[in-house]
């Protein structure tokens, strides 16, 4: 039987955080607004995005090459952020 030309979906998460030492100015408004809540003992916020890409892809390698594309692109800047990428499925 021959092979479907069709390509299979394939879910890849992309996640985007700033690196150590970084000023993550949004980490540090948590972390105050909590305390202002009274809610002790969280001794560091960090925040990270996370992008699901959907990718219509016949093969992990090429989505995985799409993913590292759309970072180096458009999601991340190698200056500031550190990144993971991983396939969902």
């Amino acid at each position: 039987m021959a092979k479907s030309g069709r390509s299979q979906r394939r879910t890849v998460e992309v996640r985007v955080e700033l690196k150590p030492g970084v000023m993550d100015a949004e980490a540090a408004s948590t972390a105050r607004a909590l305390e202002m809540l009274g809610i002790r003992g969280i001794s560091g916020v960090r925040v990270a995005k996370i992008y699901e890409l959907e990718i219509s892809s016949g093969n992990s390698k090429e989505a995985l090459r799409l993913a590292s594309e759309s970072v180096e692109r458009l999601l991340a800047n190698p200056v500031i952020h550190q990144v993971s990428i991983r396939e969902l499925r």
